[in-house]
C-alpha cells in the first residue's frame, strides 16, 4: 500500500497489508487488552490522556509534516490540528469531560440503578482530511471510556495511521489498547462480523456509509457514521459583511475545501448579495497558492487526483447547466492537483454544485428575500451536517436556529467540531454522535440494575 505524497508525487511510504491471519491476531490480542483496560478506574485512564498531550506536543512538528506530505494540507493546518488533537487529549484528562457513575433510579425497588459500561473492542473506519483529528476525535472519549479500538485509516494515510499507534503505545497505553490494521476498504467485513468487534464507526462518504451500514447490519453491529455535508451559511443584510465573508473564506477553504462541515452553500440576502460577491471574489484572489511546506502558502493540492477530476466536472458540468463563474473555476496553472479557489453564482437545483457535496475549494452563492426562502434554500439537501446563521438580530437566530435541518447550528460562527459539545449529522450527513458525553454512550452497554 503506497502514500504518495500529492505535490511532489513521489512515493514517501510503501506499507504490506495485513493478511487475513494478521488482522485475526490483532482483533484476538486487542479482545485480550480490552478485558484488562475495562477494569482500570476511570481516573487512572484518564491519566494516559495527560500523557499523550505531552507525546504529541513533543513531535507536533514531525506528526505535521507527516499529514502534509501524506494528504497536501498547507503545513500551518496540519500544526494546528494536532493541537487541538492536544487540546482533545487534555480535556479528557479532565474529571469535567464526561460523568459514567452509576446513576441511582427511584423505584419500588430495594434498588435500581443504571450503569454504563464499556462495550468491547470497537472498529474505526477513518478518512484522510484530517488524519490525526478525526482518529482522535473518537478514539480519545471511547477509549477513556474502556473500550479497546482497531483502526482502518485511508490507504494514503497509513503513514499517519501507524504514528498514531506508535503515539498511544510509548505515551503508556496498555498494549493493545489502540491498533491500526493495514487493509483495503473492501476487507473490511472480515472485522466488521468477528465476535470480538462490538461497534463501527466510519467517518467518510455516503456510499462508504451504505455499505458499512448494510454490513453493520447483516452482523448486528451498533454503528455511527459521520458522512458528508453541504452546509448552508446563512447571510442576512444586518451581519458585519466582511466578517461573516472572512470566516466564511476560513471555513470553505480550509483543508482546501476537503472538510465535510464546511460552510459550502452561501445563502446571502438579496440587498447585500452583490456586495458578498465583490467581497468574496477579492479574498479569494489574494489566497497563496503553492507548497504546503511553506508557512505562507494557504492553499495546496488536493489529496489525490481522483478528487481533482470530480471538483472539476461538478464546476464544469454546473456551468453547462447555467452556473456563473465569478472567479477561479479550473485548476492552478502551478500544479495539476490544485483547483483554484471558485466561486459560482446562478446556481439552481439539478446542478452537481447545487444538489451534491462538493469536496474542494468551491463557493456557490445563492441570494434570498425572505427568512422563510433562506430555510426553504437551506433545508433544500438530502445532507444535515452543520449550518451557520449570521445576524445582529438575536431573536431572528433563535427563530431560525429550530427550523433549520442539521446536526448542529452555529451563530455569527463557523460549524467546527469541539470536545465539549456532540457531533453529528442527521438525513445523508448519518447517524449517531461522537465527543461529548452523548459521544461516549454510543458505545457503551447501558444497564438496568434492579435489586428487589
Amino acid at each position: 500500500m503506497k502514500s504518495i505524497n500529492p505535490f511532489s508525487q513521489e512515493i514517501i511510504g510503501n506499507y504490506e497489508v495485513h493478511d487475513k491471519f494478521q488482522v485475526n491476531e490483532i482483533i484476538e490480542k486487542v479482545n485480550q487488552a480490552f478485558q484488562k483496560w475495562r477494569k482500570l478506574q476511570l481516573i487512572e485512564r484518564r491519566q494516559f490522556n495527560l500523557k499523550l498531550a505531552g507525546k504529541l506536543e513533543e513531535k507536533k512538528k514531525f506528526y505535521a509534516q507527516l499529514i502534509t506530505n501524506e494528504m497536501g494540507k498547507p503545513i500551518k493546518e496540519s500544526i494546528a490540528e494536532v493541537e487541538k488533537c492536544i487540546w482533545l487529549c487534555k480535556h479528557y484528562a479532565s474529571s469535567d469531560s464526561f460523568d459514567i457513575q452509576p446513576k441511582r433510579i427511584k423505584t419500588e425497588a430495594r434498588k435500581a440503578f443504571i450503569s454504563y459500561e464499556p462495550s468491547g473492542t470497537i472498529f474505526a473506519i477513518m478518512p484522510w482530511n484530517f488524519p490525526f483529528w478525526q482518529v482522535f476525535r473518537f478514539a480519545i472519549p471511547t477509549i477513556t471510556a474502556g473500550n479497546t479500538v482497531i483502526l482502518k485509516h485511508a490507504p494514503n494515510v497509513t503513514g499517519c495511521a501507524l504514528a498514531i499507534e506508535d503515539a498511544f503505545l510509548s505515551s503508556g497505553f496498555s498494549e493493545n489498547v489502540f491498533r491500526s490494521v493495514v487493509i483495503p476498504a473492501e476487507r473490511s467485513e472480515e472485522i466488521i462480523r468477528h465476535s470480538y468487534i462490538k461497534g463501527v464507526t466510519l467517518t467518510g462518504s455516503e456510499n462508504a456509509g451504505r455499505s458499512v451500514a448494510a454490513l453493520c447490519g447483516k452482523h448486528l453491529k451498533k454503528s455511527v457514521l459521520e458522512l458528508g455535508g453541504s452546509d448552508p451559511f446563512i447571510i442576512f443584510e444586518d451581519a458585519e459583511l466582511k466578517l461573516c465573508c472572512s470566516a466564511g473564506l476560513r471555513s470553505r477553504m480550509l483543508n482546501s475545501g476537503q472538510v465535510c462541515i464546511a460552510a459550502k452553500r452561501f445563502i446571502v440576502q438579496d440587498t447585500i448579495f452583490d456586495k458578498f460577491l465583490l467581497e468574496q471574489k477579492q479574498a479569494l484572489e489574494a489566497l497563496v497558492l503553492g507548497n504546503p511546506l511553506l508557512t505562507q502558502t494557504d492553499l495546496g493540492p488536493m489529496a489525490r487526483p481522483d478528487l481533482v477530476d470530480q471538483i472539476e466536472n461538478q464546476v464544469n458540468e454546473s456551468v453547462k447547466l447555467g452556473a456563473k463563474i465569478i472567479c477561479g473555476g479550473k485548476r492552478s496553472s502551478l500544479h495539476a492537483q490544485i483547483f483554484e479557489p471558485t466561486l459560482l453564482t446562478d446556481v439552481s437545483k439539478g446542478m452537481p454544485v447545487y444538489d451534491d457535496e462538493t469536496f474542494g475549494p468551491v463557493m456557490v452563492a445563492i441570494p434570498f428575500s425572505t427568512k422563510e426562502k433562506a430555510v426553504e434554500i437551506a433545508n433544500d439537501t438530502r445532507f444535515g451536517l452543520g449550518a451557520s446563521i449570521w445576524t445582529q438580530n438575536i431573536e431572528l437566530a433563535h427563530d431560525m436556529m429550530p427550523r433549520i435541518e442539521a446536526g448542529a447550528v452555529f451563530i455569527n460562527s463557523i460549524v467546527k467540531s469541539d470536545p465539549r459539545l456532540p457531533f453529528g449529522g442527521i438525513k445523508n450527513s448519518g447517524y449517531g454522535r461522537e465527543l461529548a458525553l452523548e459521544g461516549v454512550m454510543e458505545f457503551m452497554n447501558i444497564k438496568t440494575n434492579w435489586i428487589e
